[in-house]
């Protein structure tokens, strides 16, 4: 066994959604140092995007676009199809909340939420079938890995009502999905993460020593946490894992006993 090739990415073309900042710039910036030859990044914004690639370095290559829609997928389908033979790694991280008062929640906090959250992932990775099986073998398997959240593991105490169903949404869809793409020797699985600097999660970015106090590693999330965790998955590491959700989170849904609270057992 070659444990020096076990978590390198040496040579595979990677994509990833809402790469321009947040969790998805760390999952990018760690396929880079692992190795992938490219890692392309996509995000509404095209100045954003563009400004995270140059910063990320030349394999690092941006393509501005709106993938809220089936029109947008199959835009960014068609730009990677004129660019590459193949995709080894797809990650399916582009994402977004909403929060209001159960009487007040809206209609659109619905259709946004579940159109990018859950259409989307299952829409792209559609699309890009093809390109995701071209290079992939039962010894080399392509990757798909969806971003999911805590949120989907557990209840959180925000009114975010269609965030957490769409969140739980992408860890069932994950499993369907990876019991139908295996067959073509893709393998999908899924990240769960917890408290990690971006633009969504404003209290980790902002407040850090005040969010890890509900966290029982008394900490945030870094980016060598978020990018372990997605190398693990994509590289030869985690060809085996198949459908699982992975919760990254520093034990929020896990490792979780309140101060004081009493053992059952009496101890």
């Amino acid at each position: 066994m070659d444990f020096a090739k076990l978590f390198s990415l040496e040579g595979r073309v990677a994509v990833v959604t809402g790469g321009s900042r947040g969790i998805g710039e760390m999952i990018a910036s760690g396929f880079l140092a692992a190795g992938a030859a490219r890692v392309y990044i996509t995000a509404r914004k095209a100045a954003v995007v563009e400004e995270t690639a140059a910063r990320l370095g030349e394999r690092c290559i941006a393509l501005p676009g709106d993938i809220s829609n089936v029109a947008g997928i199959e835009a960014l389908a068609a730009d990677l199809a004129s660019r590459e033979e193949k995709i080894d790694i797809l990650v399916n991280n582009a994402g977004v909340a909403w929060g209001a008062e159960f009487d007040d929640f809206p209609e659109i906090g619905w259709d946004k939420v579940m159109d990018l959250n859950v259409k989307t992932p299952f829409f792209l990775t559609q699309k890009l079938h093809k390109l995701l099986q071209a290079g992939a073998s039962k010894e080399q398997p392509a990757k798909v890995i969806n971003i999911a959240s805590v949120d989907g593991l557990r209840i959180n105490p925000w009114e975010t009502y269609s965030y957490q169903a769409s969140k739980a949404a992408v860890i069932q869809l994950t499993r369907r999905m990876a019991a139908r793409l295996i067959k073509d020797n893709i393998v999908v699985s899924a990240i769960a993460p917890g408290a990690f600097a971006s633009e969504m999660n404003k209290a980790a970015a902002r407040k850090p020593e005040e969010s890890a106090k509900g966290i029982p590693s008394k900490r945030i999330g870094t980016i060598e946490d978020m990018a372990g965790g997605a190398i693990f998955l994509a590289s030869r590491a985690g060809d085996y894992v198949v459908g699982t959700a992975l919760p990254i989170d520093g034990g929020i849904v896990n490792g979780w006993i309140p101060d004081g609270a009493i053992d059952p057992s009496g101890h």
